[in-house]
């Protein structure tokens, strides 16, 4: 039985970053949900090349409905770490223990969630002395899986690490 992931997705994300990760996902059996402000909106990648269609509105969905978080990067974990709603939705699996698959600009969620303190993770290099004030022990690797729950990656060429072990994870 597939897992239910939730993707937290916005405006200019990083393309491949949605993409790779959920292709991936379905293939293996598990169903995605693309979460952002407004359900049925359409969504375009920063590099034009990927459109996404949210099936729900963040005020209609619970963490409780899913098994695991999906964050992109982007400048869409930016634009939506400004809303509490989704930090508080992404703190919620944090805070659960259910796995949650960050990548790039993804962690800047975790940071505003303030849920990366004795966490073990990665993210682009640009947002690195952020996640260390957070209290992250940040390591410059492909992959980083910290506790068997929160899977972390650097860029899209880091996707086929971050895919193997955020598969492993909804096993």
């Amino acid at each position: 039985m597939g897992k239910k992931i939730a993707a937290l997705v916005t405006d200019l994300f990083e393309d491949v970053e949605y993409t790779d990760p959920v292709n991936a996902f379905q293939e293996a059996g598990h169903q995605i949900t693309a979460i952002e402000k407004e359900a049925g909106k359409t969504v375009k990648g920063k590099k034009g090349q990927a459109t996404v269609q949210i099936d729900k509105s963040i005020d209609d969905v619970n963490p409780s409905d899913f098994d695991a978080l999906l964050l992109p990067g982007g400048f869409s974990p930016d634009q939506l770490r400004a809303d509490e709603r989704f930090v508080n939705f992404t703190k919620a699996f944090m805070d659960e223990k259910k796995p949650v698959f960050a990548i790039c600009h993804g962690p800047q969620l975790l940071i505003t969630a303030k849920t990366l303190e004795g966490r073990t993770a990665t993210g682009y290099t640009s947002i690195k002395v952020d996640m260390e004030y957070a209290g992250a022990n940040y390591k410059d690797e492909e992959v980083v899986v910290c506790q068997n729950q929160l899977v972390t990656s650097r860029t899209p060429d880091d996707l086929p690490a971050f895919n193997r072990e955020s598969l492993k994870l909804l096993k």
